[in-house]
């Protein structure tokens, strides 16, 4: 069996491994698709947090079945996808419905090795049925799941402005979910280019160059009051910090892109707003049945966002031109 290895930070290698056998409480994935996300962009430019060398990359992934154990309601041979953040189901967190901030948790393709192999084994209990959705289709739910679990820790109200800041896989899935939620999206980029696939792939009517005065752009378009609503996905120090003046009174800010550092804020200014900051960490299973709802009725379509397409031959040679923004890398999926 095949497997790509990041062996440091700017290098892969192909590996040859032996093929998953079944065991007790595990299924085994024939992979079909992976979809790059920053999460594996940033691990190959060194920059991504809970990281360690060697490790293979993915979690955005879609494949069949070939065998399974303790998976009530699956059959071999169905097209799955996985909620690939593995919990331990008995801390503080899991206890109170939250398992995708397990104190244990393993995310695939972090955490422990991920999806860029041709057979993967994973627990029964990740599983996702396919729904009849495409292998696209299936690799793009977990960054969609992504977004929608962080619309739903804000809270959205309808008619509320949304500032999304970072227009990356990720933040156009905010977007798209915050829509659904009834918001008025702001979508904030300092890439034009993005700014512009957002106002005509994803329609959404206001768009902030944040180099271009962001504040006198958002009081315009807010009416003088400002979001109500920030959320950041862009993992940028810069861009979180800035954020916190893009907030009105009573505003909630929740953090989805991560970096390695310290966050700094003015505590007066954040004080006189009354304002909340959260962060959100990956997704649960509700934000996946969400996601697939939503694109069952055709509110979502993910593979708008698919720019690149390789074969997994291909992915060593390809992935360090991703990290290049002229590239206009918006998704690169990659197929098996």
């Amino acid at each position: 069996m095949k497997t790509l290895v990041c062996i440091k930070p700017g290098e892969f290698e192909y590996k040859e491994a032996d093929a998953p056998l079944a065991t007790p409480g595990e299924s085994i994935i024939k992979i079909r698709r992976i979809g790059i996300c920053g999460t594996d962009l940033h691990a190959f430019e060194g920059t991504q947090p809970y990281f360690e060398y060697p490790r293979i990359l993915g979690h955005e992934l879609a494949g069949d079945l070939v065998d399974l154990d303790q998976a009530p309601g699956f059959q071999p041979g169905e097209a799955v996808t996985i909620i690939p953040y593995f919990n331990c189901g008995h801390c503080i967190a899991c206890r109170n419905g939250k398992p995708n901030c397990c104190t244990s948790i393993k995310v695939c393709g972090v955490h422990i090795d991920g999806g860029m192999v041709e057979y993967l084994s994973v627990p029964s209990t990740s599983l996702v049925h396919g729904r009849g959705l495409t292998h696209d289709q299936l690799a793009l739910i977990e960054p969609l799941a992504i977004g929608a679990h962080a619309v739903r820790r804000a809270g959205i109200q309808p008619g509320e402005f949304v500032l999304v800041v970072g227009a990356g896989p990720i933040g156009l899935g905010t977007m798209e979910s915050a829509r659904i939620a009834g918001a008025e999206v702001i979508a904030m980029d300092i890439n034009e280019a993005r700014l512009s696939f957002c106002r005509e792939r994803l329609r959404i009517l206001h768009t902030v160059n944040a180099a271009d005065n962001p504040m006198e752009q958002l009081r315009h378009i807010t009416r003088g009051d400002m979001p109500t609503v920030v959320i950041d996905a862009t993992g940028s120090r810069k861009a979180i910090t800035d954020a916190f003046q893009y907030m009105a009174h009573g505003a909630r800010y929740v953090l989805v892109g991560l970096q390695k550092g310290e966050i700094c804020f003015s505590h007066p200014e954040f004080h006189k707003r009354e304002g909340t900051l959260m962060s959100s960490r990956n997704a649960t299973r509700e934000d996946f049945d969400n996601v697939i709802r939503a694109m069952e009725k055709g509110l979502i379509d993910p593979t708008t966002y698919i720019t690149h397409r390789v074969r997994f031959d291909q992915v060593k040679d390809q992935f360090a031109s991703w990290l290049d923004p002229a590239n206009g890398v918006i998704k690169a999926m990659v197929d098996f």
